[in-house]
């Protein structure tokens, strides 16, 4: 908001009167007379200081706040943003016109008198009194120069402006005695130059060189006469004398200012007549403040560089320090962000989701083993309007983002490599049943167990019915079986997976901690993209974990002179064997080559990934890697309400929607634009042997395949303990009263079989059916 002249809120007889005070004290303070308290000489007043010679000796000028600049990884601007804008300039490039016409208007005798102009306090004093009003102002330009660096001191708290703009003496008293101060230690140009880049000018421009751009889209330098003193008598009301709101006021007030610049001798009366002639020639450049001017739809990315700026130590110890630094301006930050993959993701975004659909999409790439942040996008623009949002969907809610959301099974990998870290063979095979309960107990941490209700056991299921095993590890994965990964976690404990977890980076949106319970091995807990993508990274650098980072680089410009700041870095540790990270690259690869997350694989490139779909299908992932690049893509209700069946998404229909069916082409669209051009690297190959042999039957527990109609039928019957060398899961080679060895191997029928044909008996094991054939 502008802000005003004083004067504003007395009577013309009472700033008559109040400026006669002043003027008697300025004439003292100019015969060097020592005063006496203010009180003594009748001059109190609330806000006045005490004594003239008990203010501090140096008046404190804090940085100009200048606009800040965020540039990509390669050097392009991504946005300015600043809490005030400004660029701080020497005077050397600014306009001589401008240097002119700023004195002329404000204080022609600048550079013959000192702090004070008495002859200039006499002759307004004089003009007011036979006005009945303050028609003219006495304050010299170094008094305003101190009034603003007042004003800036307060910064954008209202009380504090107030105060710093306030008609007391006291604030005359502290303003004559600053200006005296700045006057010996500054000289006339530099007070000339601080001036004029501190002062107001109107439409959020600070300093002339913000004005310069904002009124004429030029440099201050390149000012004309007539722009220049259009600049000069916009600074003594910028909401009067605003041009764009009320350009025959600016007129008239310009050309009060090309008089006055002709009648003490900057410019002839011809050249005065002429300029007033023209046009005030204004090219607006419109105020372009925040992330929501950010380039190529980074807007979300640049609002969390803001987000790091403020919360990371390392650029103060406090919010309120680094907040200072940050209002301040003057920065040039330079970010990780690759414009490439930018420009990749939000097309490929815009391709696939649009932002009006029902349900949005976001998406972040990262870069294994370094933890840059090369992209951020989301299909819901950064903005204030009719689907726009501020909420950055990409990020945990501590940086901006929301609650998260479920990642459905893109978390089982972070429980295959905790199994695999605990030393279960990468062939492992469960009998994986299409439905069962939890199993109980399961270990947990510090000691504690997870016990399911005996009386009403929770339980899950697979996508489909025909998902029945038994499987492997390999296969599982591929078809993103839930019994397995379930049956996984019960056997290794909840704690190796949470330490897995944590180990990732793998936190919950909300900044709660991971509940120790068996079912967050379907993914459970909410997560953001951003969490994902970097955890999957991990896979991609053979096991090591690097801390996102957003920022390259800092530097702050204070004056004339820039200075570099220390920047966050990224910090690796090794979260799993190179081992572990190349069986689970081994595993994902399969999910794009002929699993869930075939239409996610790139062409002529190494890929590995993983999809994931909630119950109820709130939310739908695809999160994959190739060795230099991570990325996770998310699509769903940001409030949770709009499950994605029968729905339309990017003009396209489904009747369900999958990890692999939207996700996943959006990663495969927007990885392959970020990796074009990029070399082709390979994965560390890892042969992950069969845990299955077909011909064999062989079944790890193939008893506990059993379907849920019969007694506990999620047990399936312990009579299939010994159908580890049995055929279709335990059945044949078990024998009926649950205790039996293994039985002589059958040859592979030859011919088809109905479904459920081979099945245990009532009474085999038991407890419930014998296991299906897998």
């Amino acid at each position: 908001m502008p802000k005003k002249r004083s004067g504003g809120g007395l009577s013309p007889t009472q700033q008559a009167a109040k400026f006669l005070g002043v003027s008697v004290l300025a004439g003292a303070v100019l015969a060097g007379i020592a005063l006496p308290a203010v009180g003594a000489l009748g001059l109190a007043a609330k806000g006045s200081v005490e004594s003239f010679d008990e203010l501090p000796a140096n008046l404190k000028t804090p940085p100009l706040s200048q606009r800040t600049t965020i540039l990509d990884a390669d050097g392009g601007q991504i946005a300015t943003v600043y809490s005030r804008d400004r660029t701080v300039v020497p005077l050397k490039d600014m306009s001589p016109y401008m240097q002119k016409a700023i004195v002329a208007i404000e204080d022609s005798r600048f550079y013959e008198h000192g702090a004070v102009d008495l002859k200039g306090v006499l002759r307004a004093l004089n003009k007011n009194a036979r006005s009945g009003e303050v028609a003219q102002g006495a304050s010299t330009l170094t008094q305003q120069y101190v009034k603003n660096v007042f004003v800036e001191e307060a910064g954008d708290d209202p009380t504090k402006v107030a105060q710093a703009t306030q008609q007391t003496i006291g604030r005359k008293i502290r303003e004559l005695k600053y200006a005296i101060q700045v006057e010996e230690e500054l000289g006339k140009k530099k007070i000339l130059e601080n001036y004029l880049n501190i002062t107001f000018f109107g439409q959020q421009a600070y300093g002339v060189e913000a004005a310069a751009r904002r009124y004429f889209s030029k440099s201050a330098k390149n000012l004309n006469v007539q722009e220049a003193a259009l600049l000069a008598g916009i600074v003594q009301s910028p909401s009067r004398y605003d041009p764009v709101n009320d350009e025959a006021e600016a007129t008239k007030r310009r050309n009060i200012v090309l008089r006055r610049m002709a009648e003490v001798g900057d410019i002839s009366r011809a050249q005065a007549a002429e300029a007033m002639k023209a046009p005030l020639g204004l090219k607006v450049s419109k105020p372009r403040n925040g992330c929501i001017t950010a380039v190529k739809g980074a807007g979300f990315f640049c609002d969390y560089v803001r987000e790091v700026f403020l919360t990371d130590p390392v650029f103060g110890k406090s919010r309120k320090a680094r907040a200072k630094i940050w209002n301040q301006g003057g920065l040039t930050i330079r970010t990780t962000m690759d414009p490439q993959a930018q420009d990749a993701a939000q097309r490929s975004i815009k391709d696939h989701v649009y932002k009006s659909d029902e349900v949005a999409t976001a998406a972040t790439v990262v870069q294994p083993g370094t933890g840059k942040i090369l992209a951020m996008g989301q299909s819901r623009p950064y903005g204030f309007k009719k689907n726009e949002t501020q909420i950055n969907l990409s990020v945990d809610q501590g940086m901006g983002g929301g609650m998260g959301y479920q990642p459905g099974s893109t978390f089982k990998p972070i429980v295959a490599a905790a199994a695999l870290e605990d030393g279960m063979p990468s062939n492992k095979v469960y009998s994986s049943p299409y439905q069962m309960a939890y199993p109980s107990p399961v270990s947990a941490c510090d000691g504690k167990t997870w016990q399911n209700d005996r009386s009403n056991p929770a339980r899950l299921e697979n996508e489909n019915e025909s998902e029945v095993g038994p499987y492997d590890m390999k296969e599982a994965t591929a078809k993103s079986v839930n019994t397995y990964y379930v049956q996984m976690i019960s056997d290794i404990g909840i704690c190796p997976v949470t330490t897995m977890a944590k180990k990732m980076g793998v936190v919950r949106a909300d900044g709660d901690k991971m509940p120790q319970v068996p079912s967050i091995a379907l993914g459970t807990q909410e997560m953001s993209p951003l969490t994902m993508a970097n955890a999957y990274a991990t896979f991609a650098s053979r096991g090591m974990y690097c801390t996102p980072v957003a920022i390259e680089s800092v530097s702050q410009r204070v004056g004339d002179a820039s200075k570099k700041l220390e920047v966050p870095k990224s910090t690796c540790s090794r979260a799993m064997s190179e081992e572990t990270a190349d069986t689970i690259n081994g595993l994902l690869k399969g999910v794009v080559e002929d699993g869930t997350g075939s239409k996610a694989g790139l062409d002529g490139r190494p890929s590995a990934g993983k999809t994931g779909t909630t119950d109820e299908r709130y939310a739908a992932w695809f999160v994959g890697y190739t060795p230099n690049m991570a990325g996770a893509v998310w699509v769903g209700d940001p409030a949770h309400k709009r499950k994605m069946v029968n729905i339309t998404i990017g003009g396209r229909s489904h009747s369900k929607v999958f990890g692999g069916e939207v996700p996943g082409p959006i990663w495969r669209d927007m990885m392959s634009g970020a990796l074009e051009g990029k070399p082709v690297e390979r994965f560390n190959d890892v042969h992950i042997p069969d845990g299955i042999d077909r011909d064999r039957g062989d079944g790890d527990r193939g008893d506990d395949g059993g379907r849920d109609d019969g007694n506990n039928g999620d047990n399936g019957g312990n009579g299939g303990n010994g159908g580890n060398d049995g055929l279709f899961g335990g059945l044949v080679g078990g024998n009926n009263n649950g205790g039996g060895g293994g039985g002589d191997p059958l040859p592979t029928p030859s011919f088809s079989l109905p479904e459920g044909f081979f099945r245990g008996q009532d009474n085999g094991g038991g407890n419930g059916n014998g296991g299906r054939f897998g």
